[in-house]
């Protein structure tokens, strides 16, 4: 009676997960460490819309706190990435004062608070989320990225491109300006005066383009685009440790904004005391020097030192 007690227990619990696990506008697959999250509205060219940033939000912040969970692919369902917002409400899709849940920011004599969370950029909210990941993200990118399709990207770390990838940061022909934090992001990697052409021109360009600007890392055949993806992540998975990946990406992200070295000094500083202490580097030296695969016990929801976070959390205001 016990082991069926427990077997029903079993069933009901993995019956729930799989039910957390469904997303309206997103596929969530976790594989060998790997999570493949692919935006999933292929009808629609999986153009953006307030499901998908719910779904990616929420997939980011499940997946940081699954340590089975050691590497993410983002990538589309069927011939597109993201072709941007979902333009369904025509000449409104932009008119916050349409949509009920922005209307909290206007008040009655037609002011408009700007420290509303209403008025906050729902790309802006996800790719804050990806900033704040914990895990190395690469994007798959395999068709058309326009718009959010795009800076949703920047926030990633390793961007692949197939054959059939397209990009454009079409906003001022739409009478809109960059979102999504790209303002903060792409001038990052690719230098202000790349990001303004774009930016000015709003052209949708081709990977090679993409390639030679340095928004992307590589480009591959449409068959081989989730494999290298895949490969790069086990390359991660199978010789690092998650919370050195952890703590070295959320170094590299937050001290490109520093004022000074020492701000990286300090930091640093504290990671090799902090690391040097923990079991992690005891195996890593020992199981080089015993020329030998390493395994790192240490996890990234219990082992963070107690120094992280170093930073006091910026607010919307």
């Amino acid at each position: 009676i016990y082991v069926l007690i427990q077997l029903k227990n079993y069933f009901i619990c993995n019956i729930f997960l799989e039910n957390e696990m469904n997303y309206t506008a997103i596929l969530y697959e976790v594989e060998e460490n790997i999570l493949t999250i692919t935006l999933n509205r292929p009808e629609k060219l999986n153009a953006f819309n307030k499901e998908m940033q719910d779904d990616l939000i929420d997939a980011i912040d499940r997946a940081n706190k699954d340590d089975e969970v050691k590497a993410i692919i983002v990538t589309g369902a069927g011939r597109g990435f993201c072709a941007g917002a979902d333009l369904s409400a025509g000449k409104d899709t932009f008119n916050m004062e349409a949509r009920e849940d922005r209307k909290g920011a206007i008040s009655e004599d037609g002011k408009i608070d700007w420290s509303n969370s209403a008025v906050r950029d729902g790309g802006g909210r996800v790719t804050l989320k990806m900033y704040e990941c914990l895990k190395p993200i690469i994007s798959a990118c395999n068709g058309p990225s326009v718009g959010v399709g795009v800076t949703m990207q920047l926030a990633m770390d390793i961007r692949l491109a197939s054959e059939q990838a397209k990009y454009g940061f079409v906003f001022a022909r739409r009478g809109l300006v960059p979102e999504a934090c790209s303002s903060w992001f792409l001038p990052r990697i690719v230098g202000i005066s790349k990001a303004l052409e774009w930016i000015y021109s709003g052209k949708v360009f081709d990977p090679k383009e993409a390639l030679e600007g340095g928004l992307i890392r590589s480009i591959h055949a449409q068959e081989d685009l989730i494999p290298v993806a895949r490969q790069i992540a086990r390359e991660i998975i199978d010789n690092t440790a998650p919370v050195s990946i952890a703590l070295s990406r959320q170094m590299i992200l937050r001290m490109a904004g520093a004022k000074h070295p020492m701000d990286a000094h300090k930091i640093d500083s504290r990671g090799i005391f902090a690391r040097g202490r923990m079991s992690d580097a005891k195996e890593g030296v020992e199981s080089f020097l015993e020329k030998r695969s390493a395994e790192f016990k240490d996890s990234v929801s219990n082992d963070l030192p107690e120094y992280y976070p170093w930073w006091d959390e910026e607010e919307y205001s």
